[in-house]
């Protein structure tokens, strides 16, 4: 009990410390931050929506644009399935039209063979034994693939399910903001958002699709046609980001967005914004055998719909890395390169309901909440001091420290206390003192027992350690559990009650023992204060 060395004591009131200048900065107000020391941490905790405020989006899917999808990726299915293999099956007048599409086989022979083709890219839809595309002939030699209900109804819940969690990366890219993205219905998602009060900076980055593509520009394409929105058969127009000029680009997309690996914001050789991408394996092979083969012609780089630029592949591009440029700021550059490192949005989002919520309710919470909170610590540090003395001090001094080390940790975390996290932060004060009681009660048998002093307190913390750390796994796997499954203000409480059952169980078996070894150390007790 007594060899506590050197090095155990220094590590101990390190953590301690680094605990405490950690939540400093959260425990001054905002308006006197500036005046804590440069050099020191000033990370703080974030408040939730329902302390400080923020922003309340809702935002619906753009049916047209899913559908839209579906046919093009459709389109360049049909295209792909017929080329490849032997024999290779010739079409010809490839239409959309109709939300549904068509193409002729131009040799009727080979039509069964095509419609066998099509037939098999076609998936069942759950248990319904019906197809997401229904595959038909007309007029002897034209294919008719159809979008059933169901293969619409299932790519819709798909693409809800892959968009939350997009737009949840793409605000919370590190998951410490408590914020809330939840759908609703077939066809919504709510978002709130704490200490964002102006919902404009959100609406401009969940509302980027972020569909990024390469293709190569169709140099045999007639400019005045091109002006005009016409374009050769297996190309297409788009529109230039920037001058409301028209461009003819091949149909076929070289590398897209899904093959990114990471995206940041950057600067190229003249100062200027730029966003840094970096292709996966398969991206930068693709990327590099294309550039290899279209040295010294343009090739097109588009985000959703629209051309950035379109420069001109001067030599063979073989790491894997680009550059997007398109007169952006250091703040645009920054929130596209987000919204690419977060993956595309597999359908518009559009926002029908918008509202900030304004902190006054969070300023009563808040209030009453630390009300509570010292109520509660008053209470229990009153009821330690009378029931244990001497032991109860350290066990008080524990709690205290316990407190600044939860507030160390969610700052150097930059988490959100929402109400329900004050709620975990007050109940993780129990399970604290819970341990402490415990221990000086197990010393308390122990020496009643007879044992001395010092055998007294070294048993009694052996034996009670067992309970407390079968307790406290329960409470953290029960935490975790809640924060990885939960959202919002049950994540909050989760999160705070996690790292309450960590902390207080450092301090209760680890720091207090360390003060009852060095009292004991200098003092030499014939008989335990307990």
């Amino acid at each position: 009990m007594l060899d506590f060395p050197r090095w155990k004591v220094l590590s101990i009131w390190g953590l301690v410390l680094l605990g405490i200048l950690f939540s400093i900065p959260s425990l001054i107000p905002p308006s006197s931050r500036h005046l804590w020391p440069s050099f020191l941490p000033h990370s703080t905790i974030s408040l939730g929506l329902d302390l400080a405020g923020g922003s309340h989006l809702l935002l619906e899917a753009d049916l047209q644009d899913l559908t839209k999808q579906r046919l093009q990726t459709m389109e360049d299915t049909v295209s792909s399935e017929m080329g490849r293999g032997e024999p290779r099956i010739g079409i010809s007048d490839v239409s959309t039209s109709g939300g549904r599409v068509s193409f002729l086989v131009t040799d009727p022979t080979q039509v069964d063979a095509a419609v066998e083709r099509m037939r098999a890219v076609t998936q069942g839809v759950g248990l319904t034994g019906t197809r997401d595309w229904d595959v038909g002939v007309v007029d002897l030699n034209r294919i008719v693939l159809t979008p059933t209900k169901s293969g619409t109804d299932q790519s819709l819940k798909n693409a809800m399910s892959v968009a939350r969690d997009v737009v949840r990366r793409r605000i919370d890219p590190g998951g410490t903001k408590e914020i809330t993205v939840i759908t609703e219905g077939n066809d919504r998602i709510l978002v709130q958002v704490p200490g964002v009060e102006n919902p404009e900076e959100l609406k401009r980055l969940i509302g980027q699709t972020a569909r990024l593509e390469f293709k190569l520009v169709d140099l045999s394409a007639d400019p005045a046609q091109v002006q005009q929105g016409h374009a050769p058969a297996g190309s297409q127009v788009l529109p230039m980001a920037e001058g409301g000029s028209f461009i003819a680009l091949k149909r076929r997309v070289i590398v897209s967005g899904d093959q990114l690996e990471n995206a940041r914001q950057g600067f190229d050789q003249d100062g200027r914004p730029v966003v840094e991408i970096k292709f996966d394996a398969d991206g930068a092979r693709r990327f590099g055998r294309v550039t290899q083969e279209n040295v010294n012609k343009p090739f097109a780089i588009i985000l959703d719909d629209k051309v950035l630029s379109a420069p001109n592949i001067n030599e063979p591009i073989l790491g894997g890395s680009a550059q997007i440029s398109g007169g952006f700021t250091v703040e645009s550059a920054n929130e596209l390169a987000i919204s690419l490192a977060s993956g595309k949005l597999p359908v518009k989002l559009n926002v029908i309901e918008e509202r900030s919520v304004g902190p006054d309710l969070g300023a009563d919470s808040i209030h009453k909440g630390v009300v509570a909170s010292l109520i509660g610590i008053a209470g229990v540090i009153l009821f330690m001091l009378v029931t244990y003395g001497r032991f109860g001090v350290y066990a008080n001094i524990a709690l205290i420290v316990n407190g600044f080390l939860i507030l160390g940790i969610m700052a150097i975390f930059n988490a959100t206390l929402t109400l329900p996290g004050i709620a975990g932060f007050v109940l993780t004060i129990g399970a604290a003192v819970d341990a402490n009681v415990l221990i000086n009660e197990r010393i308390r048998e122990e020496h009643r027992r007879g044992r001395k002093v010092v055998d007294a307190v070294d048993t009694g913390y052996q034996e009670a350690m067992r309970a407390i750390y079968d307790a406290n796994v329960t409470h953290v796997i029960s935490a975790a559990l809640m924060a990885y499954f939960g959202s919002g203000p049950v994540r909050g409480f989760a999160v705070v009650l996690l790292i309450g059952v960590v902390t207080s169980v450092f301090t209760a078996v680890f720091f207090t023992r360390m003060l009852v070894a060095q009292w004991l150390r200098h003092k030499r007790p014939k008989t335990l204060p307990i």
